[in-house]
């Protein structure tokens, strides 16, 4: 008994190209998006603001006052902020004076 011959395997064809999404992301939506989202936060900040309005007394080093609370606040979260920022620009000074060198 002879095992017949394996039948020939199909020939690999490279897949077709997806097809384009009409509604696919661009950067007008993205700026959309980051304009909304920007509304809502500055929305939340007001609501931030109107809500923490009596003064505190802030004690920095030889300043000495008194500031609206939210002020105080606003002031102690942007100091941080700047801080991380300039922590990682130097960090990315660093790496791509390493890359440069190699």
């Amino acid at each position: 008994m002879d095992d017949p011959a394996p039948p020939p395997e199909p020939e690999q064809t490279a897949p077709a190209p997806p097809a384009k999404d009409p509604l696919r992301r661009s950067r007008t939506s993205g700026a959309f998006v980051a304009v909304i989202a920007l509304a809502v936060l500055l929305l939340l900040l007001i609501v931030f603001i109107a809500q923490n309005t009596e003064d505190v007394h802030v004690s920095f080093l030889a300043w000495d006052g008194t500031t609206p609370l939210a002020v105080a606040l606003l002031i102690a979260a942007v100091a941080g902020i700047s801080l991380t920022a300039v922590a990682g620009l130097l960090r990315i000074w660093q790496l791509r004076r390493r890359v440069r060198r190699t």
